[in-house]
């Protein structure tokens, strides 16, 4: 029997080129991320640890995909998420910090989403997806994107690009 590695379908030659430059410059600064992530499922970290070396930077990813797991593993207030859902700017936020807080990292990327096809409405469609970027020199950043009903697999491409983007720009702070 021949095992075929499978590698997800958004890990582009583009994407590691991204992610490797991140990487380097991160290390160069003596920086290390963190992740939490719920819509993506880790991709982001997968993306990360794609290339050979990251475990100079990546210190850790949490999988919080279900409300629990966001409030047992990285401290998301049960009732931030009942006041506002899971799929919001306070709780991306909280994501993010809480990555922080509960790593050894220097800066954390939180992503909440609805990827699709189902678990929409009316003021929260297929394709919201909200990011917190928190770091311990700086104060979180909050992004929103409705990317629109994509499909599940663009969705998240386009959800783990802009994690990307978030990590890019603590370059530029």
């Amino acid at each position: 029997m021949t095992i075929v590695p499978v590698t997800p379908v958004l890990m582009t030659p583009e994407l590691k080129q991204r992610a490797a430059a991140l990487l380097k410059a991160y290390e160069e600064k003596g920086l290390k991320i963190a992740t939490a992530e719920s819509c993506t499922g880790g991709l982001v970290a997968a993306l990360l640890t794609e290339i050979a070396g990251s475990s100079a930077v990546v210190e850790r990813g949490f999988v919080t995909y279900s409300n629990e797991a966001k409030t047992e593993l990285i401290g998301v207030p049960a009732p931030l998420i009942a006041a506002h859902g899971a799929v919001s700017e306070p709780v991306a936020r909280a994501m993010a910090e809480g990555a922080l807080a509960h790593s050894r990292a220097d800066v954390a990327v939180g992503v909440t989403g609805i990827a699709g096809p189902g678990g929409a409405t009316a003021t929260k469609p297929v394709g919201l997806v909200h990011f917190g970027l928190a770091g311990k020199s700086f104060a979180t950043i909050h992004l929103e994107r409705r990317y629109g009903d994509l499909g599940r697999e663009a969705v998240r491409r386009s959800a783990v690009e802009d994690a990307m983007a978030l990590l890019e720009r603590v370059l530029t702070l």
